[in-house]
Formats: structure tokens, C-alpha cells, sequence
């Protein structure tokens, strides 16, 4: 284990089944001013310091692609709304050109903290405890970075969560 990695069991999402696609909703807190957490996440060269590398127009309406460190994951995505500094919404454009998930974040100034909140949704439910661990690594490295630390191991974060998430189960609705 890293010094950086993060030991801590806690879950913080939710997984859910909405006419029969699979949901994760994530919220945790962080010690940033909103505009920093904003720019962490909406920022090309802050985006690959701790989430992946992203090429293209990060603005609303046009489209981007990016490659995740954590999972390795890649492909194009579309903004859909980007509204500074509190919410934006991007979907994955599948290779067949359809619409794939939607990830929506919302950014809420509590005091000097951020509250975050992230809903990924369209998901398939039979995969959806290891989406739900695996973004909630995502939210995990932004603390991080926002920390000024390193990305956690993430194959011993999804070794540690998936069974979480697996076991705390999908509510409907």
C-alpha cells in the first residue's frame, strides 16, 4: 500500500435500478473553494493529474475524448451542459454512435468546502457494483489531487470496494 492509497472502507455511493438500467449516486465533501474543485474537474491539464488525458473542446455542446488512468477506459463523450462552477453533464457516445452513460455533477459551496454530488446512470445493473466502486475512485483521486497527493492503486481500491458495493446491493427507483 502507497501512502497515498486510501484504507478507508467507507462507501459512498448508492447503487440503484431504474427501468432496468443501472444508477451510482456519489456525494462526498471537500476542503476546496468551489472554483478549485471546478477547475479540477473541468480543466485539461488539472484533469490529467488525476483522472485521464482529455483532447478536444471541453465546452458544452461539442464533444471530447479521453482516457482514463484508473481503468484504462476510453472513447469520446459530449458536453452537455457545463454551467461554472456548479454543474455540468457529459455523455458517452458508444461506438455505434448512440448515446452510452451520462455522468452528472453538481458543485454546492457549504462554507468554505465543496459538496459533491455525481450521478452516473445508464449503466448496465448486472456491472453496476463495479461502476459504482469505480467512480467512487474517481471522486477518491480528485480528493487526492486536491489534497496535493498522488492517485491511489486503483486495482487494490476495486479489490476493496467491489465486494462493498456488491454487498450493500440495488435498490429500484
Amino acid at each position: 500500500m502507497t501512502s497515498n492509497e486510501q484504507a478507508d472502507p467507507r462507501v459512498l455511493g448508492r447503487l440503484k435500478s431504474v427501468d432496468g438500467q443501472g444508477t451510482v449516486v456519489i456525494q462526498d465533501r471537500f476542503a476546496a473553494a468551489v472554483d478549485t474543485v471546478w477547475k479540477a474537474l473541468t480543466d485539461k491539464t488539472e484533469l490529467a493529474h488525476w483522472l485521464g488525458d482529455f483532447t478536444g473542446d471541453l465546452t458544452a455542446g461539442r464533444t471530447h475524448h479521453s482516457r482514463f488512468h484508473a481503468s484504462g477506459a476510453e472513447g469520446d463523450s459530449r458536453i452537455d451542459a457545463c454551467e461554472a462552477p456548479n454543474h455540468f453533464r457529459v455523455t458517452r457516445i458508444e461506438d455505434t454512435g448512440e448515446d452510452g452513460n451520462v455522468i452528472d455533477a453538481t458543485l454546492k459551496a457549504d462554507g468554505g468546502d465543496t459538496i459533491l454530488a455525481v450521478t452516473q446512470s445508464h449503466l448496465p445493473v448486472r456491472w453496476i457494483a463495479a461502476f459504482g466502486a469505480g467512480l467512487q475512485i474517481h471522486v477518491e483521486d480528485l480528493g487526492l489531487h486536491l489534497a496535493g497527493k498522488e492517485r491511489s492503486q486503483s486495482d487494490a481500491r476495486m479489490d476493496a470496494l467491489v465486494p462493498l458495493y456488491e454487498e450493500q446491493g440495488v435498490t429500484e427507483g
